[in-house]
């Protein structure tokens, strides 16, 4: 059992999300759900039957997620970090999790839930573990300027 697990707050798309992020991500996997009962049901207003919490996995990390109600929303505060091996990687999950989101600046973007994510080719951390000021200097202007991120782009403006 994984010690830390991430746990969502969603109105009422819980276990939709949940099947939404388990197409994207490899290795995935619908975990149990618990649903309203009767009684569970009328103290909160929810359907009988519909999902109350969701377990999840994404590429073999666990997530719970819960039908809360509107109280609470998802804000940058907190996003989900996924270190991409390459330009195709990063593509396709950017596509994927940015279809009905909001684009973001530097590799963020909002899903259609709000959620923040951050979709990272590795090759920017190895740039940016350069000791050379001058380039970590270009990279940044460079990084600055894009939405998804663009390991060519990236690459260039760390040789200049």
């Amino acid at each position: 059992m994984q010690k830390i697990v991430t746990h969502l707050w969603f109105d009422h798309q819980a276990e939709e999300a949940a099947k939404f992020y388990i197409a994207i991500f490899k290795n995935s996997k619908m975990g149990n759900i618990a649903r309203y009962g009767e009684s569970a049901a009328a103290m909160t207003g929810r359907p009988v039957g519909s999902a109350m919490t969701v377990q999840f996995e994404l590429d073999g990390q666990q997530f719970y997620a819960l039908n809360g109600g509107p109280l609470f929303k998802f804000s940058e505060a907190i996003s989900l970090v996924v270190n991409c091996e390459d330009q195709a990687e990063v593509n396709r999950l950017w596509n994927a999790l940015s279809e009905e989101g909001e684009p973001g600046r530097c590799g963020w973007l909002k899903d259609k839930y709000g959620l923040s994510w951050q979709i990272i080719p590795r090759a920017l951390r190895d740039i940016m573990q350069e000791s050379d000021p001058k380039k970590i200097e270009n990279v940044m202007k460079t990084l600055l300027q894009m939405t998804k991120l663009d390991i060519d782009g990236l690459t260039e403006a760390a040789a200049k």
